[in-house]
């Protein structure tokens, strides 16, 4: 059972969101706060599993208070808001999930979901601390455990980090990945090709250039992934393209 805490400014929306998880019969709510200060301090007192954080509140939002927090020792996040602007962001802020305000009970349970395969791979990247022997992921009431040399690209979008393997059964799928695109970057074979894509250097076929000094990447399966300016020079580096 996970222990939580809910920081959120608006009552309402606090107590119908501890109602919620208190009925998945998975969450202990050990607390909540009606700003990110009261939050941080429970967080330091209470040490949870997760917290539930809305993003906007008076003085400091919780975006600003995540940055607050020490990245070794700080719960996992999910996002409660009433605005969907911000989930790229959060994504990139290594939270766990994007919950839209009115909390519907079959997404939470999607986001516990989420919990428990981010709680597996913890134990995974503890025991690998300079890499990763296997990329837990999440897909179909399952968690699905893959080699990070079978991973052709993985990304960021609105629903998390997916990743794309070179099994067609998992490519077929849609494989949510618990873990941030940076973990993915530092502790496997992946490369970054874009803010929002890591690729595989063994899965690229094609590196197609575009105009304004962009490009595009046609991995061997054929998922197509973009290519910045800012990766662009680095790739040609790394295959001497010149």
């Amino acid at each position: 059972m996970f222990k939580a805490i809910v920081i959120d400014d608006e009552l309402y929306a606090r107590e119908e969101l501890i109602e919620l998880l208190n009925e998945t019969g998975e969450v202990e709510v050990i607390g909540s706060c009606p700003n990110a200060i009261e939050g941080l301090k429970k967080i330091h007192a209470l040490k949870p599993d997760v917290i539930f954080l809305d993003i906007q509140m008076p003085q400091i939002t919780g975006l600003e208070m995540l940055s607050m927090l020490d990245p070794e020792t700080m719960p996992q996040v999910v996002f409660v808001t009433a605005y969907d602007e911000y989930a790229l962001q959060a994504f990139e802020d290594n939270a766990i999930d994007y919950l839209l305000k009115p909390v519907a009970a079959k997404r939470l349970l999607k986001t516990l979901k989420r919990l428990q395969v981010s709680a597996a791979s913890q134990d995974f990247t503890a025991l690998t601390k300079s890499h990763l022997e296997l990329v837990p992921c999440a897909g179909y009431n399952r968690i699905i455990l893959i080699k990070p040399q079978d991973i052709e690209m993985a990304y960021s979008d609105q629903c998390g980090v997916h990743v794309i393997s070179r099994d067609s059964e998992a490519r077929d799928n849609q494989i949510i990945c618990s873990l941030s695109l940076k973990v993915l970057e530092e502790k496997t074979v992946l490369i970054r090709c874009h803010r929002q894509y890591l690729i595989n250097p063994t899965a690229i076929r094609e590196i197609k250039l575009l105009d304004n000094s962009l490009a595009e990447i046609i991995t061997t399966n054929g998922s197509v992934a973009p290519v910045s300016r800012r990766y662009l020079k680095a790739l040609k580096d790394r295959f001497a393209l010149g």
